[in-house]
């Protein structure tokens, strides 16, 4: 486990974090620019000595202000991504990868180097110098490098930043495919909410140098009661399924997750394996009578938990499909002519869902 309580103040801001991540899995650091997320990962690299607090990962005390302790980076086994890959110009793409390879501790485990080639796709840019690497290429090619120093946690601090939306599709897949391959915990910095869905095993929401929020993707990604993520035109839920089958004639993969079963377009996920839905609160339609003679595909029998007023003249209802929670942003108007209210039985009307398998891919439902 990373536990992180640290304060740092700066000209006017003051950075004041405490979180728990846990030994394996994507934790992701989420909030819009200028909130502390670099700083904070800076502070667990070493590459910041925060004025107090303490960090410590696996049990081990990488930096302490009351007992002294502070770590210096090469001690801390962190394999860091920058959004600029900072790979040497002079050396081919061959040369940088062992370069990380070096730098791992004598009979340290990891993945060898034949391993990350394969996993990041990089076989073919092997003699190639990095001028003649695209920006996802070269991202790539820098996560090769830390993997190979074999860290005990990987930091990635907005690494598709600077990538326009090819290069990030092309990347994308290869960080769903280390999620899933090697067991390694993974602190990730972006204000993307599509990384957070693809991405996300625990999610530390942040703003103004704190954390609002911490836990599991699914829980805090449904707090409507946070500003930052229940004002978002893209809110909603995020719903942790399996693929029950593929009906290839129709064009469709039928999920189940607790609390029901879902269809959505023909997806690469093979038959039982996990794929990632969100459900965006504006994509669900609510009727308080069952529907009939719809081109909506998917009708889910809900409970009204609660409802609480957005922005404008909308309203946030809080579903319950079973022990699952979905989110539906109707008008106002909608809650008094239905006359919801919490206990209520109704059906929820999924318009659209965006899905993220194991490889990253995403498509719309319409």
């Amino acid at each position: 486990m990373l536990e992180v309580t640290l304060r740092h103040g700066f000209p006017g801001f003051t950075l004041e974090a405490s979180f728990a991540a846990p030994a394996e899995g994507v934790t992701v650091l989420f909030g819009p620019s200028g909130c502390g997320k670099s700083t904070l990962l800076a502070a667990v690299a070493g590459l910041l000595r925060p004025e107090a607090g303490r960090i410590a990962l696996g049990g081990a005390v990488l930096f302490d202000s009351r007992a002294g302790v502070m770590l210096p980076p090469e001690r801390r086994r962190c394999g860091v991504v920058f959004q600029d890959a900072r790979l040497f110009p002079h050396l081919s793409v061959e040369a940088n990868l062992r370069y990380g390879l070096r730098r791992a501790p004598r009979g340290a485990e990891g993945p060898d180097f034949s391993e990350v080639v394969e996993l990041l796709g990089i076989g073919t840019l092997l003699g190639r110098r990095p001028a003649l690497l695209s920006g996802g290429e070269k991202q790539r090619v820098a996560l090769g490098r830390a993997l190979l120093s074999r860290p005990r946690l990987l930091l990635m601090d907005e690494p598709l930043a600077a990538l326009d939306q090819g290069r990030k599709a092309e990347v994308l897949p290869f960080l769903a495919r280390l999620k899933q391959r090697l067991r390694l915990p993974i602190l990730y910095v972006t204000h993307a909410m599509a990384e957070v869905d693809r991405l996300a095993d625990t999610l530390v929401l942040m703003q103004a140098g704190r954390v609002l929020a911490s836990g599991p993707v699914e829980e805090v990604a449904a707090r409507t009661d946070l500003p930052l993520l229940g004002a978002r035109r893209d809110a909603g839920v995020v719903l942790a399924c399996r693929v029950l089958r593929h009906d290839t004639a129709q064009g469709l993969t039928h999920l189940a997750f607790p609390g029901g079963e879902l269809a959505v377009p023909l997806a690469t996920v093979p038959e039982g394996g996990p794929l990632r839905l969100r459900l965006r609160a504006r994509d669900v339609v609510l009727a308080t009578e069952a529907p009939r003679g719809l081109s909506v595909r998917n009708i889910l029998p809900v409970v009204v938990e609660g409802l609480a007023a957005a922005e404008g003249h909308a309203a946030m209802l809080r579903l319950r499909a079973g022990p699952s929670l979905i989110l539906a942003r109707v008008t106002r108007e909608a809650v008094a002519r239905l006359a919801l209210a919490p206990g209520q039985a109704a059906w929820a009307l999924v318009k659209a869902v965006a899905l993220s398998g194991p490889d990253g891919e995403e498509a719309p439902d319409d």
